[in-house]
């Protein structure tokens, strides 16, 4: 039995935000520009001080949904 994803119900696709693609809770937050804050070598304090709207929990997710996709495997939201 695989293991549950603890994070990844706080990835939300919406084809009405952000062109579709993984976002934080519904917010005009993609995956990837989080990702990107993490790769510019921010600390997760940095990046919550600079965005308080974004949750240790937000940051998270996007390292887990990025772990999941990588490793292959299958992904799917609710509608």
């Amino acid at each position: 039995m695989k293991p549950t994803p603890k994070y990844l119900n706080r990835i939300t696709i919406d084809a009405e935000i952000c062109h579709g693609k993984p976002c934080i809770r519904g917010m005009r937050w993609p995956v990837e520009v989080v990702l990107d804050l993490m790769m510019s070598e921010m600390t997760f304090e940095e990046i919550i001080d600079d965005h308080p709207e974004l949750q240790k929990e937000d940051l998270l997710a996007c390292l887990e949904y990025a772990k999941l996709l990588i490793s292959g495997t299958s992904i799917t939201f609710a509608a």
